[in-house]
């Protein structure tokens, strides 16, 4: 214990004055958005595989688009040095500054009301403790490039989950680590300027009026008893979702719920956050299409979505720093397997996508269908 605070101590001593500057500003403002070459290498791939000349044309745009890095294994955080790195070669080559984007999606017993995507850690076997390891290396990773700024999403679904679902005995039995490594992620990523925007879930989970104040009360709560970090700048709304940002009318599966689109959900939260900073990013990478689902729950892989609005600050609204694609268009939402350790029965749903491969993996005909469905078109 005594030599990880050291360690942390030790590089706030040695942060530049300026990382510390502006955490209440908008953190994307004047910055490049960095594109993940893995992300544009899957892409470009994609798009060679697609017999139509004008729609592999359309796929190829795709790689230009900057999306989200996910951490969700803690082999793949040394990778975060190369992209930092990389960043900061742009940076110093065309005197642009850049920003990196990531999420941070490992904490134990992650996923607690689905199975698609259950993670590495177990509370039962040390994983809070392993958790703030992988923690730790973040933070020593983005210390060596404290010129390049870093916007992170962190954890997706997980306090979502423990404002709605602690009827599952999985979700119950890991709320105290889900605050405590949250807590502990807030605070060690502030110290080296990571601006962070905690997950919120989405307008048909916690946006449903009664679910509104608990969520706000754990927002609040947390953000306090972390002692306010200074680099949290607000929460991140329908990452891997569907929902649209301002929709023209009502989709029918949102009947009964007056914050039917992104924009009614954080204009209903915001005045409850009497504590914790009312800013937003939200996903819009793949919510071109509407009225395509059967339930408002339906998440996996669903038919006729298109990728949506591209990534932008130009959002018109003051609460919303960015529009962002959080979610990269193509990587699978889970399998559609039935025989898999990590099938979820979500993900066999009619109105989920057939053939689908693991979560996180590439799935070539679903990204074809994003393509052809996007709105506004390629």
């Amino acid at each position: 214990m005594f030599a990880k605070f050291s360690f942390l101590a030790s590089l706030l001593s040695i942060l530049p004055a300026f990382v510390r500057a502006q955490a209440d500003t908008n953190p994307y403002d004047g910055y490049q958005v960095y594109v993940p070459p893995y992300y544009a290498a899957e892409v470009e791939a994609a798009a060679a595989n697609i017999t139509d000349s004008s729609l592999s044309a359309k796929a190829s745009a795709v790689a230009e688009i900057p999306t989200f890095t996910w951490f969700d294994l803690v082999s793949k955080v040394p990778d975060l040095g190369t992209y930092l790195a990389d960043a900061q070669s742009l940076q110093e080559s065309e005197g642009t500054s850049y920003l990196v984007q990531i999420v941070v999606y490992d904490l134990p017993d992650r996923d607690c009301a689905a199975s698609a995507s259950n993670g590495e850690f177990s509370i039962a076997d040390d994983g809070l403790n392993k958790y703030k390891d992988y923690i730790d290396q973040i933070v020593e990773q983005v210390s060596q490039y404290t010129d390049v700024r870093v916007v992170a999403v962190i954890e997706p679904d997980s306090l979502a989950n423990l404002v709605t679902n602690l009827s599952v005995s999985k979700c119950s039995g890991a709320e105290d680590a889900y605050k405590e490594g949250v807590t502990y992620a807030m605070q060690q990523l502030s110290s080296v300027g990571v601006y962070m925007y905690l997950d919120a879930g989405h307008a048909g989970w916690l946006g449903w009026p009664a679910n509104l104040s608990p969520a706000a009360e754990l927002f609040n709560d947390l953000y306090t008893a972390a002692g306010s970090p200074e680099y949290v700048r607000g929460l991140a709304t329908d990452v891997s979702n569907y929902n649209a940002l301002s929709a023209t009318t009502a989709d029918p599966v949102t009947s009964g719920n007056s914050n039917y689109d992104e924009l009614h959900y954080i204009e209903a939260l915001a005045p409850l956050l009497t504590s914790f900073p009312a800013h937003f990013i939200v996903d819009q990478g793949r919510s071109g299409q509407q009225d395509i689902r059967n339930a408002w729950g339906d998440w996996c892989n669903v038919v006729g979505a298109g990728l949506g609005t591209r990534p932008t600050t130009d959002t018109g609204f003051d609460l919303i720093d960015a529009i962002v694609w959080v979610k990269p268009p193509g990587e699978s939402d889970g399998t559609s397997n039935t025989s898999s350790s990590r099938y979820d029965s979500s993900c066999g749903l009619s109105d989920s996508a057939t053939d689908a491969p693991e979560a996180g993996t590439w799935f070539q005909s679903y990204f074809a269908d994003l393509v052809t469905n996007a709105n506004p078109s390629l």
